[in-house]
């Protein structure tokens, strides 16, 4: 099976300027998706997306591969991950070349590794019900004791009939990591209508250090709090 990986890197970012090649503990951050796609031996090709000259060479210097420049309609604040993935499939298809899989790995997720890659796709591929596989963290209290805020600062329960049930008797709750997602490229109709997740989805299960949103730079820090951390416990 002929495999691809996916890195959407858009030049423009609100939060974070300049997010996708913003030194990271002494690189650029898209270089850790890049690398950890290489250094897996999974894929036929490793891709970014871009329609930023600055990034596409970032991209190069690193490894990766950027055929084409991403269109105007597919660059703005409002284009989803199907939209990028569709297009460069269909890229990819003009030009004769076809993948079965594919796995869109985002440009910011410099705590992702090579092994929860190999263990998603064996998970995607052994088990024939799912649409997708992704890793996920675990939500570190029960969510079904979970509070809402109303405008005065008051606070009640989403599920108040959990209020006096203890923590240990809940089901744990999941949630997405946001690093990466391995798919059927058959799937072209779901990635059509902007949808690359599926209706069945399975999960690998992240550790704490493992996982971290970055969207401002408080969450930037503690990015790299966690990478030293994993680097740490690597070399004991």
């Amino acid at each position: 099976m002929k495999k691809i990986a996916i890195i959407p890197a858009r030049g423009g970012s609100k939060r974070i300027p300049r997010k996708n090649i913003k030194s990271f503990l002494g690189k650029p951050i898209i270089a850790y998706s890049i690398e950890a796609a290489l250094s897996s031996n999974l894929f036929d090709e490793v891709m970014v997306s871009t329609e930023d000259e600055e990034i596409a060479v970032v991209a190069r210097k690193y490894g990766a591969k950027v055929p084409f420049v991403r269109s105007e309609k597919n660059s703005d604040d409002f284009t989803g991950t199907g939209d990028v993935c569709f297009e460069v499939l269909n890229a990819y298809k003009t030009k004769g070349i076809s993948f079965d899989l594919a796995c869109c790995i985002y440009a910011t997720a410099p705590l992702i590794h090579k092994d929860r890659l190999s263990e998603a796709l064996d998970l995607l591929v052994n088990n024939k019900a799912f649409d997708v596989t992704l890793p996920a963290g675990r939500f570190s209290s029960p969510i079904l004791r979970s509070y809402k805020m109303d405008e005065t600062g008051g606070i009640g329960m989403h599920f108040p009939q959990y209020e006096k049930s203890r923590s240990q008797d809940l089901p744990e709750a999941y949630f997405d990591a946001g690093q990466f997602y391995w798919f059927h490229t058959s799937n072209m109709e779901s990635l059509a209508n902007k949808n690359i997740f599926g209706k069945n989805k399975g999960a690998v299960i992240l550790e704490d250090y493992e996982v971290q949103d970055i969207d401002e730079i408080s969450d930037w820090d503690m990015a790299e709090l966690k990478f030293s951390y994993l680097e740490k416990i690597k070399s004991i």
